[in-house]
């Protein structure tokens, strides 16, 4: 059986820096799978690649067996492909509620529908008593629940995450990873992007991990920790600053 999402020899270059190179790896029904690496390491390029707001140089990126390059990503996001951004932009002026609606419509274009649609999600992520407050108000982490109810409104089937604990204090951490949890136990695949180390750690069943673009490991938690080509990209980072 092919995976949910399929990623293969993907390449992507901005003039003379090439930000992806030859990368592949694959997400499977339910996975949980960190992608993660150094600062500039290309991380966010794999997946503004992956929900088209970049195209490729070269590979290839299915979902569900569909080829998906090329496509506007809000035909993307129609095919079950969703994701937050690590900078969050909400409407400001739009209420809590009408924020979710934006994504719910994607699914649900009859207006009550969607309403229905972003009511619930609210309530998963803990927002249904912020629902008429404009979002400008809402503080850091309840912005960062907010991007993830708007992208979970378009009822995906693989969620990229992009650092949605970037921020964050423990116990906002820790919430996040509950949620988190809890919207994969529904049965969607997640893909995250994440600093927070022992948040990756723990959602984690698989991580890929890239340096300049390219993959340099990839496996369970325990062996990426102690693979040294791991352990010298981040130190390399950490000694560049």
């Amino acid at each position: 059986m092919s995976a949910l999402l399929e990623v293969r020899s993907l390449s992507k270059s901005f003039g003379g820096l090439q930000a992806v190179k030859d990368l592949s790896f694959d997400v499977s029904e339910g996975e949980i799978v960190a992608l993660i690496g150094p600062n500039g390491a290309g991380k966010t390029t794999v997946f503004a690649l992956l929900s088209g707001f970049l195209e490729p140089d070269a590979g290839e990126i299915a979902l569900r067996g569909r080829s998906i390059v090329g496509l506007k990503p809000h035909a993307i996001c129609a095919l079950g492909l969703a994701r937050t951004f690590q900078i969050v932009r909400p409407f400001p002026h739009l209420s809590v509620l009408r924020n979710v609606m934006v994504g719910a419509l994607a699914r649900h274009p009859e207006p009550r529908e969607a309403a229905a649609r972003a009511e619930a999600v609210l309530v998963e992520v803990g927002l249904e008593a912020r629902r008429a407050q404009a979002a400008s108000g809402l503080t850091l982490a309840e912005r960062k629940r907010l991007e993830l109810a708007r992208a979970l409104a378009t009822e995906p089937a693989v969620l990229l995450l992009d650092e949605v604990m970037a921020g964050l204090n423990a116990a906002e951490t820790e919430r996040i990873v509950e949620l988190v949890l809890g919207i994969n136990r529904r049965g969607v695949a997640i893909v995250l992007i994440e600093h927070v180390m022992r948040a990756v750690m723990s959602l984690s069943r698989r991580i890929v991990v890239i340096n300049y673009g390219e993959r340099i490991a990839e496996g369970v938690p325990d062996a990426v920790a102690n693979d040294p080509r791991v352990i010298e990209a981040y130190l390399g980072d950490t000694a560049e600053g």
